[in-house]
Formats: structure tokens, C-alpha cells, sequence
């Protein structure tokens, strides 16, 4: 005769998640204490801070300590990173994190001027995404002021970008206007894409044939997103241009054909008869757009 087995009861369920949840209590507390000890090599340290982020912001202490460790100049930087890296990945768990968050962020801030400049960038990254005021307003300082800058220039940008102010739009403009390098004046005009009243920046950037063909590029996608109508006015003057660039020409092309004025396209007889020979005449990469023109409007 078969025996049944018996289901286990909600009981026994509660009784194994308790069980459960103290062992992983244990093992978080022996991790922590390999990590805070500064008797281990830093090696160990590392690997014993990579098993707590589940477990952190269940007891107040490890919280603190592995905030501790992020703060503390005079550990190991490797240390130090590997607690950032820690709270980063439990504050993906949003809900659970939610209690240590502040902290968090506090510390954060408290760190965002550290000597070493990985940790620093790292930190601005975290903050920016969170759309913090605090980093945003370091940010702009080290683009106003470059000796309190915590980062590149071009990286400060990228970073402001998360979530764009006017201050930031006007800092821009002034690095366009003086650029300490080409990376940096190329991010200030990504983060002015997003600038309804930049639009004539981009015009003047586009028709300039002594400008990098990638700022060029770059302006006629903003055009596009900005003033979809001045892109088009300016891709038909520089394909009638026969003096401009190919790359260019097939970023007009490409531009007309996928968000041209249909309407206003087809009626421009100029316009299309230079394209039909561009079709037959031009270099390969311009011939391939300006055949894509033809097939939707017509020669």
C-alpha cells in the first residue's frame, strides 16, 4: 500500500522562509565583517563585498558600514568602488531600497569631489541619473568655472543631459562659442538638440562647408527634431549646391526622402530633375540615396 505524502503546511512554508532569511542573515554578516576588515587583502574584500547588495539594506549597520567604506578616503580605491558598485545594484531592488535611499544619496554627494577620478565620474553618473539638483549644479560650476570642474567637459555635458535645464542650455552655448575641445563643443550641441531656440545654430552649422561633416550631421538631426521644415529648406539648397560634399548631399537625400513635405517635394521640378541625375552621375553612396528619392517621388 502507497503511503501519500503529505503537503507541507503554510506552517512549515513560514517556518522555511524564517530559516531561510537567518542563514542569509549569517552569511551577509560574516561577508560584512570580510569587507570592513582591513586585515584582508583587498582581493578579499572585494569578492566578500560582491555577495552583500541583496542583504544591505536589511540591517542599519551593514547599510552604514558599506556607506562607511564608500566615504572613506583612506581605504583601498578598489574597496571603495566595489561598495559603490554594491549599493548600486541593491538600489535596483526599488521597493526594498526604498528605506536606505536617503542615506544613499546623502553619501553620494558627500563623495562627489573625491581625489580620485573614476570614483568621482562614477558618483556624478549615479546622481545625474537621479536627476539631482546638487550634481547638476556641480556640474554647470566645473562648465562655468573650469578649476572646480569634477569632471571633462564633454562629460559634464553628457551627464546634464539626463535631465536638461535652462542653465544648462546657456552654458552650452557658451562653450559653442569657445570650446575648450572638439568633444566638448560636439556634446554642447547634442544637449542643444533638445533647445526649441537653437534652431538657427543648427541652420548656419549645416550650410558650413568648412565644418566637420559629422557636426553637420549632427545639425541636420536636430533640424529634424527642431524645425522639421527649415531641415528641408536647407537639404534642397545644398543638393542644388552642385560645389558641396557627397556625405553630405546623402544626408539631404536621406533626410528629403523619409520626412520630406510630400506635396512640396513632388511639385519642386529643380529639385527632382537634379536628383534623377544625381541617380545616374553621382558617386556610389549618393547615387544609392538619391535612387531611394526617385523611387518615392519620381524623376
Amino acid at each position: 500500500m502507497t503511503t501519500k505524502r503529505k503537503a507541507p503546511t503554510k506552517g512549515g512554508k513560514a517556518t522555511k522562509r524564517t530559516a531561510s532569511r537567518s542563514k542569509n542573515a549569517v552569511a551577509s554578516r560574516a561577508a560584512m565583517a570580510v569587507a570592513t576588515s582591513p586585515k584582508r587583502t583587498v582581493k578579499q574584500r572585494v569578492a566578500a563585498i560582491a555577495e552583500t547588495p541583496l542583504a544591505i539594506c536589511e540591517s542599519d549597520k551593514d547599510l552604514q558600514a558599506m556607506l562607511n567604506l564608500l566615504r572613506d578616503r583612506n581605504e583601498p580605491i578598489a574597496v571603495r568602488l566595489a561598495a559603490l558598485q554594491s549599493l548600486q545594484a541593491a538600489s535596483f531592488s526599488v521597493v526594498a531600497f526604498e528605506s536606505c535611499r536617503a542615506d544613499y544619496i546623502a553619501t553620494l554627494r558627500e563623495v562627489v569631489d573625491d581625489p580620485d577620478p573614476e570614483l568621482r565620474q562614477r558618483v556624478l553618473g549615479l546622481l545625474a541619473r537621479e536627476k539631482d539638483g546638487f550634481a547638476q549644479k556641480k556640474l554647470i560650476d566645473g562648465l562655468e568655472h573650469p578649476d572646480k570642474a569634477l569632471v571633462p567637459p564633454e562629460k559634464a555635458l553628457q551627464l546634464l543631459a539626463y535631465d536638461v535645464h535652462a542653465e544648462a542650455y546657456a552654458v552650452a552655448r557658451d562653450i559653442i562659442k569657445n570650446p575648450p575641445n572638439e568633444d566638448s563643443r560636439r556634446e554642447a550641441l547634442r544637449l542643444l538638440s533638445a533647445d526649441a531656440t537653437a534652431a538657427p545654430i543648427f541652420e548656419k552649422l549645416l550650410r558650413d562647408k568648412n565644418e566637420l561633416a559629422e557636426i553637420r550631421q549632427l545639425s541636420a538631426s536636430a533640424l529634424q527634431a527642431l524645425r522639421p521644415e527649415k531641415l528641408q529648406t536647407q537639404a534642397r539648397e545644398i543638393l542644388l549646391d552642385a560645389a558641396d560634399y557627397d556625405e553630405i548631399k546623402a544626408t539631404s537625400l536621406t533626410a528629403l526622402t523619409q520626412f520630406g513635405n510630400e506635396e512640396s517635394v513632388a511639385n519642386d521640378v529643380e529639385l527632382r530633375n537634379r536628383v534623377g541625375e544625381m541617380a545616374a552621375t553621382a558617386s556610389p553612396n549618393v547615387k544609392q540615396s538619391a535612387r531611394r528619392f526617385v523611387d518615392r517621388y519620381g524623376k
